[in-house]
């Protein structure tokens, strides 16, 4: 089911398996980069990305639009390959592993989540298709999403339209990560909304991300100062470099780009 979930995305070219592939099992969930350098046709987006996430780690990625945070999370799962450098996952090479067997390792929540024009039970299980009833409605309570469904007429038979055009934002980004709560990975990508829902919603869908990322490594494109607050450490990243690295106190202390940047885009809202 996940490969035709990545298929949807549309968001890659034509990465293939290598002829002498291997499988991989359960991981770890440790990610590393070295020295990583991307380039989209002529523009070289990423320059010598160096980076650890540990087992279980919460790393938050802050830096300006158009820095290189999105195209990170997309090498891991092999969406883009990079043409310098490699990516380990538990020390092996990303390249010599099946497409398949990565990405089943591999839980993603985006912005914009693909969610079919089918009822709420068939999205929420496209994230494990053999998945029993009972699962379904524990991941959707897990994900605060339960108690909004019961109250439709048709509960989780109610058709969410094209998209989830019926939904809200808020209720359409719980549906996803009741879909990544199902599938239970081993590695989570997050790539939060930028745009705000109202504070009721922000505690919900809070309280649903915290319970997705235990006991799970975490990359986060964070836009929101709980998430950067709640990250174990921070890579502040601009022009495609890891310009600064540390949890929010300690690049705060430094009063380097990253401090520079949290003024201006948070203490307003302090």
């Amino acid at each position: 089911g996940i490969e035709r979930y990545f298929e949807y995305m549309d968001t890659y070219p034509d990465v293939k398996d290598s002829s002498d592939a291997v499988g991989i099992g359960d991981t770890k969930g440790e990610i590393q980069f070295q020295d990583v350098w991307f380039r989209y046709d002529k523009d070289t987006v990423l320059k010598g990305i160096n980076f650890v996430v540990h087992p279980r780690e919460t790393l938050a990625l802050v830096g300006p639009s158009g820095s290189g945070k999105t195209t990170i999370t997309r090498l891991i799962p092999r969406f883009y390959e990079p043409y310098r450098g490699r990516v380990l996952l538990d020390g092996k090479n990303i390249a010599g592993l099946k497409l398949h067997s990565l990405r089943s390792q591999i839980g993603i929540v985006m912005q914009n989540d693909f969610l079919f024009s089918e009822s709420l039970v068939d999205n929420i299980a496209y994230g494990r298709l053999d998945a029993s009833e009972e699962e379904i409605m524990e991941a959707a309570r897990k994900a605060n999403i339960h108690a909004f469904v019961q109250e439709l007429p048709q509960a989780y038979d109610t058709e969410i339209g094209e998209r989830g055009v019926k939904l809200s934002e808020g209720q359409a980004q719980r549906i996803s990560i009741a879909r990544a709560i199902l599938r239970d990975p081993p590695i989570l990508i997050l790539d939060e909304a930028t745009s705000s829902v109202d504070s009721e919603t922000e505690i919900l869908i809070q309280e649903a991300l915290e319970r997705l990322k235990e006991e799970k490594t975490c990359i986060v494109i964070a836009h929101r100062l709980s998430t950067i607050l709640r990250a174990d450490r921070i890579l502040f990243i601009e022009n495609g470099q890891v310009i600064e690295e540390g949890n929010h106190q300690q690049l705060l202390e430094r009063g380097g780009r990253y401090a520079h940047f949290y003024n201006l885009q948070f203490n307003n809202l302090d």
